[in-house]
Order: C-alpha cells, then sequence, then structure tokens
C-alpha cells in the first residue's frame, strides 16, 4: 500500500465538462474541477462564494438591461421592457419613457452610444435615439438623416440616407415630367401601397411618393429638377423603410457611424461620412465621403453585430469578417472573410472587448469565441474560450465584461449564470456556474456595478452583486434600537428567507406581509434568498512519480483544506456532510458571531473506494457566511 499526497494548489482552469475525464495528462485537467456552483474563481488560483444579490426595485416585467455611461458620474442603467424604458441612477429610478419595441422583439434590437445618445435599432421598427438632456430630462425621437439644400431649388430637401434598388436591374422608371406633381410608370410591378411618403432618385434626383394607383404607377412630388422624361434604370429608393425594414446593428468607427444589415438587405454595410455621422451621400467616392457595399460570398451573411475594434469587425450569421483602410475611405476599403463560426440569429448578443480581443457568443449556442488578430498570419483568430467548458455554456441571453474583477458573465438561456474568470496574458480561463432561486434573464455593467434582471416567484427583480452580502434578493437593515420586527421585505412574501443578525445567523423565517419577524432582537440584520455554493474536484489523475491511480483501490487518509478570511465550512469527505468548527466545537459557530478563519484545516477521512470518477470530497453550504479557499492538499493510500 502507497502512500500518496496530492496537492491542488490551484482552480484555474475552473469546471470541466465531464468528456475530459479521461483526460488526466492534460494540465486543465490538474487546474481544474468537476463542479465549481456559486463561486468565483481567482487569477491566483482560490475560489470564493460569489457575492449575493441586493434587491434594487421589482421591475415592470421581462425585458433587457442596457449601461449608459455619459461619463465617470454619470452613469445608469436602462431598463428595456414591453413598449417602455425605465432609467436609473444609483439604483434610483429617475425617469420613465414609452417605447416602439415590443416584448416579443426585445431579443433583437442593437444599441451603441455617442456621448449623451444611444442609438437603438431593430429591424422591424424604425430606428430611434434615446438622449438625456441636462437636467436628468430623457427623451425619445426619430432618427433624421442630413438634409441639404438643392442647388435648383434652394431649399433643404435633400435627404443624404442610404439608397437600394430593390427591383432588377433592368426595369425602369419614366416620369411624365421634370418638376412638380410627377407620375412614374414602372416597366414591371414596383410600387406598394406601403411605398407612400418614401423618397426614390431618378438619376441622383428625389422625389417623394405621394400616391399609388398601381405595380407600375405611382404619384411622386419633385423635390429636385428630374433631368429628363426618358425611361432609366438609373433609379433606387431609400434603404430603409416601413415596406423595406430598418437597420439591424450599428456602432461608430473611424469618425463614421457604421450600420450593418436591414430587414431586406441582411449582408448590407453602410458607413457614413466621415464625422457626420447621420450623412450618407456617396457624392463622387471622395475619401470623406460615405461608404456602401454587400457583403459577398458563398451564401448570404446576415448581419448580427458590427463592433469597432483594431478593425472594424464585422459579426454575420455565418461568418466574422475584417474591414480595413487606413483610414477607411472609399477607395481603400477592403472586406476579408476571416472565420467561420457565425453568430445567433434568434437574438443579438452585442460582442464585447477583452483586453484587445473580441468575445463573441457562436451561433451554436454552446461557445464563448475569442476573435484576436494574430500578427504572424495577419488574421483573425477565434478560439472556443468554452471548449473545456461547454455544457455550462447554454445559448446565452445577454453577456457583459467587469474589467475591475476580470470576470465575464453570460445569461444563459436555462437561467442560470456563466462566469469566466479572463485573464489573457496569464492564460487563464476559469469557467463557474452562478445560480439562484428564481431565473436570470438579463444583465448589464454600469460603472463597476453588475445589474442582473431576476425572475423569482414573486415577480421580475433588478438586482445588482454585492459583495457585502451572502443572499439573493437581499438587504440590508440598520436599527438604533434592537428590533425583532423587520419591515420592507415585500417583494419576498410568502418566501423562506435566510438571516444574519448582528453577525450571527438566525433560524430561517417565512416573509409575511412584507415582515420578517426574528427569534430575538437586533441591531443590524442580513435578509434575504438562500444559495448554496459547491466545489467538487475531479479526481487525481496521477500522483507520485506519474502513478496512475485511477482504476485502483483508494482511501482519502486527510484533506487540508488552506482557508483565508472564511467563517463557515461544510465538507463531506465521503461519510456525509459536516460543518468544521472554528475555535468552537460543534454548530456553536452558528449561535455566535461567526468567527473569520486563515489558515489550514485538516480533516480526517476514511473508507476504501474504487478509484474512478467519484470525487473523494466535496463542499456545499447555504451559510450566508464569507467562504475563500486557497487550496487543497489530499493523502491517499493506494492498493491494487
Amino acid at each position: 500500500m502507497a502512500l500518496l499526497r496530492v496537492e491542488k494548489t490551484q482552480f484555474t482552469s475552473g469546471e470541466i465538462t465531464s468528456r475530459l475525464l479521461g483526460r488526466g495528462d492534460l494540465s486543465a485537467y490538474e487546474n481544474g474541477a468537476a463542479k465549481l456552483r456559486n463561486v468565483f474563481v481567482h487569477a491566483t488560483g482560490g475560489v470564493s462564494r460569489r457575492d449575493g444579490l441586493r434587491y434594487v426595485e421589482t421591475a415592470r416585467g421581462l425585458g433587457r438591461l442596457v449601461a449608459f455611461e455619459f461619463n465617470t458620474e454619470q452613469v445608469y442603467l436602462l431598463l428595456f421592457t414591453d413598449q417602455h424604458l425605465d432609467v436609473y441612477k444609483d439604483g434610483i429610478r429617475i425617469a420613465d419613457i414609452a417605447t416602439p419595441w415590443t416584448a416579443a422583439q426585445l431579443p433583437q434590437i442593437y444599441w451603441t452610444q455617442t456621448a449623451d445618445t444611444l442609438l437603438v435599432t431593430h429591424p422591424e421598427v424604425k430606428p430611434r435615439k434615446i438622449t438625456r438632456a441636462p437636467g436628468e430630462v430623457w427623451s425619445i425621437v426619430d432618427w433624421v438623416f442630413v438634409s441639404e439644400k438643392d442647388k435648383d431649388t434652394d431649399t433643404y430637401d435633400v435627404i443624404r440616407q442610404p439608397y437600394h434598388k430593390f427591383a432588377a436591374d433592368e426595369v425602369t422608371l419614366q416620369p411624365n415630367t421634370t418638376s412638380g406633381t410627377i407620375t412614374l410608370t414602372a416597366s414591371a410591378s414596383v410600387f406598394d401601397a406601403a411605398h407612400v411618403g418614401t423618397r426614390f432618385r431618378l438619376q441622383k434626383k428625389e422625389v417623394e411618393i405621394t400616391a399609388v394607383a398601381s405595380a407600375t404607377q405611382a404619384t411622386a412630388t419633385a423635390k429636385q429638377n428630374l433631368v429628363d422624361t426618358k425611361a432609366t434604370k438609373d433609379w433606387e429608393e431609400q434603404a430603409f423603410s416601413s415596406l423595406r425594414g430598418w437597420p439591424a446593428t450599428v456602432c461608430f468607427h473611424q469618425d463614421r457611424m457604421v450600420i450593418g444589415g436591414a430587414r431586406d438587405l441582411p449582408n448590407r454595410l453602410w458607413l457614413s461620412k466621415s464625422s457626420d455621422l447621420f450623412n450618407f451621400d456617396l457624392g463622387e467616392g471622395l475619401d470623406d465621403e460615405a461608404i456602401e457595399f454587400a457583403i459577398l460570398s458563398d451564401h448570404v451573411n446576415a448581419i448580427r453585430a458590427v463592433f469597432s475594434g483594431r478593425h472594424l469587425q464585422v459579426f454575420t450569421s455565418g461568418a466574422e469578417w475584417m474591414v480595413t483602410g487606413d483610414p477607411l475611405t472609399p477607395g481603400k476599403v477592403q472586406l476579408n472573410r476571416q472565420t467561420r463560426i457565425g453568430s445567433p440569429i434568434d437574438r443579438t448578443v452585442p460582442p464585447r472587448d477583452v483586453d484587445g480581443a473580441t468575445l463573441f457568443v457562436a451561433r451554436s449556442g454552446h461557445e464563448l469565441r475569442e476573435f484576436l488578430f494574430a500578427d504572424v498570419e495577419q488574421a483573425y483568430q477565434a478560439l472556443d474560450l468554452a471548449l473545456l467548458a461547454d455544457h455550462l455554456v447554454i445559448d446565452p441571453l445577454a453577456a457583459d465584461y467587469d474589467n475591475g474583477r476580470r470576470l465575464f458573465h453570460l445569461v444563459m438561456e436555462d437561467g442560470t449564470l456563466g462566469t469566466v474568470t479572463v485573464y489573457r496574458a496569464e492564460k487563464v480561463t476559469a469557467w463557474s456556474l452562478q445560480q439562484t432561486p428564481g431565473s436570470f434573464k438579463s444583465l448589464a455593467m454600469v460603472g463597476k456595478t453588475l445589474y442582473l434582471l431576476v425572475e423569482r416567484a414573486n415577480g421580475v427583480f433588478i438586482e445588482r452583486l454585492d459583495g457585502t452580502l451572502n443572499v439573493d434578493s437581499g438587504l440590508t437593515l440598520s436599527s438604533a434600537t434592537p428590533t425583532s420586527t423587520w419591515e420592507g421585505f415585500d417583494h419576498l412574501d410568502g418566501q423562506t428567507v435566510s438571516i444574519v443578525a448582528d453577525g450571527s445567523i438566525r433560524p430561517p423565517a417565512v416573509v409575511s406581509d412584507g415582515t420578517v419577524i426574528l427569534d430575538e432582537a437586533a441591531s443590524d440584520v442580513q435578509i434575504g434568498l438562500p444559495y448554496s455554493h459547491l466545489i467538487e474536484p475531479l479526481v487525481p489523475a496521477l500522483a507520485g512519480q506519474g502513478g496512475n491511480i485511477q482504476g485502483t483501490r483508494i482511501r482519502p487518509v486527510a484533506i487540508t483544506l488552506r482557508m483565508e478570511d472564511t467563517a463557515s465550512l461544510r465538507i463531506d469527505v465521503g461519510r456525509g456532510f459536516v460543518r468544521v468548527p472554528f475555535k468552537r466545537f460543534g454548530d456553536a459557530v452558528l449561535d455566535a458571531p461567526a468567527p473569520v478563519f486563515t489558515g489550514d484545516k485538516k480533516i480526517r477521512a476514511y473508507g476504501w473506494r474504487r478509484g474512478g470518477i467519484e470525487p473523494l470530497w466535496r463542499i456545499e453550504d447555504d451559510a450566508p457566511l464569507a467562504f475563500n479557499l486557497l487550496s487543497v492538499t489530499t493523502e491517499l493510500a493506494a492498493n491494487s
């Protein structure tokens, strides 16, 4: 019988898929775990119980959270719900306005911000500008493209918006006169009743449709004097309209506004004039004029996101593209396909920058890709950051990055929250999974705070991560005089809550009419829904001089855990869960203010077992107290 000592100094590979259980030769196996639930992984190797969630407000319903940051002091949380927008500052609602987007349309909205204006698009809804004015005045208006003065009429009635010919190239339009009220006759079916109010251009001269008599004839008002009355193939209509659909995505790049795709033109890009964001006049193709082109390949690539990174990056339904030009001009622009991953088509999950790499959700729904330019190849690569943890990635609905803590969060379709600790330079990519009583639905990083939209038994709530809490949907309250009755918990009515009062855990209670009654009066309380953190290690695959213990008879002799600032430890080493005392015996730790422990805790273990995939120990604890695990050393006895 051999006595083996296995040291696990880090969890920097995070939770890994069970399909890797046969690859004990990989460093990812050595540094990974079977389960990491409701913990955050540190780049230094340890794990901590995740922050609790502080209740902010009950939402109108399901929707999407969006961050709005004007400067370091003026940061806001926007909540889009069914045809409504609520604006929050420091967790307090300060404004609300009506919007055109229905609940069914919210998964497809896309947005970008410039100064104090948020641009929002949806392929079925006319794009809007949401603007913050001094005095916290918020408004929503339609996009307005630049109007310029016509040289002939000397009026500001020429709209510099994108145009496109949707009919076949051979189809002609013929006007009966060159000014005033004009009758247009088409050589094939062109007109629709929905064309009324839209602009057409004949040989670069604009008219506005006022009536449609048939599919081949319409009446228009000339906004510019037409060139002649001959039938011409040189005509087009405005690219965006209620008939043709509206822009799908938008961003800013090299001082231009970039529109990526529309409902009826899903694979087309438009770039505005330089420093003139709502002017899409192609002009003569001069360096500062607008740019327009389609993404042509072996199949239609519907644009799902446009992102300004090292280059203009275009994410489509079937591939990822790079638009180059230094600077981007009509004569220098180049488009090159880089990878063939694809992005989701039933929702928008805007890409995020992480240390110069662009992280995006793949169309498969089980991959988080890192779109990164490789200087050696002079091309982009798209490595899968979820390769070892694809079981945690389930059709993400939203994603955002906490730059301060280096945590990338994804709300999954099943209501869980995937968190990956990302340190690119240090090659740390560690996944863990966050769960709560209810379902996560959306998220947004606002300044240094992560806000989440959570659907629970009593409704849909806005909550935020709070390192001072160890409960969910919780509140902290204080009273100058100790009291046993605490109010303000209407959002948790009927729910069983965990309680920490004056630093000690109290028995759970049921909220009744928004009130929680303690077993004993207290001055400070933390009350909310309980959640458990869970850590399961992988069975050591190698020990000693490369000896393989898989399939052999093993007996854990002792487990030594190195803790830091930990107030509660509940562990199972083979004979059921026990709570490890810190400076007290038994469960006394639960009856008084919890001591905080830093150091090593050695726990004896007994019982032979056949070496397989069953973990040698397991930590699971719902006590709302601090927990920080730095490393684990396992002593084993092995016998073939």
